[in-house]
């Protein structure tokens, strides 16, 4: 996971250990995801991206193993 992890420090920073901030426009997306997809195992690791921004709700998209919850039910921590 170190390529995942320097793939991401060149776009943002690191906000835990596999947790990474990054600030970007869509073209810096689009190259950074295609790094992050073709540095995973797919059937192994779990890569989630969440969208933050001025929308009243967020997204996530989710790639390999552990599938997330869906944000739009109610769900009991």
């Amino acid at each position: 996971m170190r390529r995942v992890a320097k793939h991401c420090q060149n776009y943002g920073q690191r906000v835990q250990n596999s947790v990474f901030e990054c600030k970007i426009n869509s073209a810096e997306l689009a190259q950074l995801k295609e790094n992050l997809l073709n540095c995973i195992d797919e059937e192994k690791d779990s890569l989630r991206i969440y969208y933050l921004g001025s929308e009243k709700r967020f997204k996530v998209e989710h790639y390999g193993t552990k599938a997330s919850f869906d944000l739009e039910e109610v769900v009991i921590i």
